[in-house]
């Protein structure tokens, strides 16, 4: 988790990997920083003059394409401000490593490492009720048209909030600045001075928050894809089996990044709080370049799905092109 990014990094006792750390985590994280804020702005841009451009014409009643449509619309934005309220946390992540302590005081400790683990856990909620809508948007379209207005859509990224931000409450309420047996300074941003609470509320975290997610998303694809094989074989609609496909395969590739990107960090997370016998989450030395890497590809999945939305989605590269008065 992005919120134990500073801990994991910041007790290794081999000074020449801090060394390296030090100049390299703040350079990998600015990049992130510029083409996240950059990519996700483009990306909310483009879904709000999208819905502000159906309120112009929307005397007329929606089809059923169109409602569907602006419904995932609703969803690709929840991602996205999920994704850029996960980012405004970086920075502070970014100087705790850089400083190699905590200099924030313990009211941002804690509500950083809230904010950090409700937007990573809301992402994939999000990403698993993309893969529900797709899936009742090709299957079973006449419930999609009923349930997938606008406005059913966005109560729901609302609520997606409620068990993330339950989730991420621990990290609120246990995490504390320092600990005079684990530091000499004590201004590390620990989770919790029980191994056994941390390991418990890890595991809960990896559970719910991860592997729930993804197996509803797995489900729901594979679904979809036995559905257009067998309407494949039947020979029906082949024009719009083929479209449906194209964006199947854009969400999947969405969901396959997410879970590229965020596993080594949830799996690292589990390795160091396994084989330690204390509360702090800090990392061992043999971990090494693999505890930047899995920093590095975690915090890089808020780049990820604004340069999928371009390269995969025709629609969004048509909006771009728009938007710099190409169309």
């Amino acid at each position: 988790m992005l919120g134990n990014s500073s801990g994991e990094l910041g007790n290794s006792s081999d000074p020449g990997q801090w060394n390296v750390e030090q100049v390299l985590v703040p350079i990998l994280d600015a990049l992130v920083l510029v083409l996240g804020l950059g990519g996700h702005s483009l990306v909310m841009l483009i879904l709000c003059k999208r819905r502000s451009t159906r309120a112009r014409h929307g005397a007329q009643r929606p089809t059923q394409g169109s409602v569907t449509g602006t419904g995932t619309d609703v969803l690709l934005l929840a991602l996205s401000a999920a994704d850029l309220l996960l980012l405004s946390m970086l920075p502070f992540h970014t100087a705790a490593i850089a400083l190699q302590h905590w200099p924030f005081g313990d009211f941002l400790c804690r509500l950083v490492s809230f904010l950090g683990a409700a937007c990573s856990s809301a992402s994939a909620f999000t990403l698993a009720t993309l893969a529900v809508s797709r899936y009742l948007t090709v299957v079973k379209p006449t419930r999609a048209y009923c349930w997938l207005s606008p406005r059913r859509v966005a109560v729901a990224a609302v609520l997606l909030w409620v068990p993330a931000c339950s989730l991420a409450a621990p990290q609120l309420a246990f995490r504390s600045v320092g600990s005079p047996l684990r530091t000499p300074d004590g201004l590390a941003c620990f989770a919790f001075l029980s191994h056994r609470e941390q390991m418990a509320y890890g595991l809960s975290y990896f559970l719910l928050a991860f592997l729930l997610p993804l197996a509803t998303i797995a489900v729901a694809y594979s679904s979809i894809y036995m559905f257009l094989w067998r309407s494949r074989r039947g020979g029906r609609a082949p024009q719009v089996e083929r479209y449906q496909t194209k964006v199947t395969q854009t969400s999947a590739m969405l969901v396959l990044a997410f879970t590229l990107c965020w596993l080594p960090s949830y799996g690292l997370t589990i390795a160091l709080m396994a084989g330690r016998s204390s509360g702090a989450t800090g990392s061992s030395p043999r971990y090494g370049a693999f505890t930047v890497l899995a920093r590095f590809m975690a915090t890089s999945s808020t780049v990820v799905n604004p340069i999928l939305y371009v390269l995969m989605s025709s629609k969004f590269r048509q909006d771009v092109l728009g938007l710099l008065g190409k169309k």
